[in-house]
């Protein structure tokens, strides 16, 4: 069993920058690859980034590349997810999700998830 912390969110104008933090109970953190996932109001949720379970690999979706970054830190149990350039776009409800697979985009192949943190652009 996993559990997971979301922090970090919150109001930032547009062209800001937020960093959320992802903290999960347990010794198996590190056998997990992670997952960023967020959602609108009245939307899907959809993926937006994901690390392998060493760090070794990241991956994005199209419309953040270039302006989130994905990192972990094993020793904490915590995977972060660095957002810059924010855009009224990115508002959403962003929640981390553990996996027992790699590299999936899904949120169907996520075994486990965070609670969920606001995350608010103004224009």
């Amino acid at each position: 069993q996993v559990q997971l912390v979301e922090s970090g969110g919150g109001l930032v104008q547009a062209g800001g920058s937020l960093r959320l933090a992802c903290t999960a109970s347990g010794r198996t953190f590190s056998r997990y690859g992670m997952g960023w996932f967020r959602q609108a109001p009245g939307k899907r949720r959809e993926f937006v980034s994901g690390i392998t379970w060493n760090g070794g690999g990241t991956y994005y979706a199209d419309s953040v590349k270039g302006r989130f970054t994905i990192s972990r830190d094993n020793a904490k149990n915590t995977v972060y997810l660095q957002m810059n350039s924010l855009k009224p776009d990115d508002t959403a409800v962003y929640y981390c999700a553990a996996s027992r697979e790699t590299k999936r985009l899904l949120p169907s192949e996520y075994d486990y998830w965070g609670q969920g943190t606001q995350v608010t652009v103004s224009s």
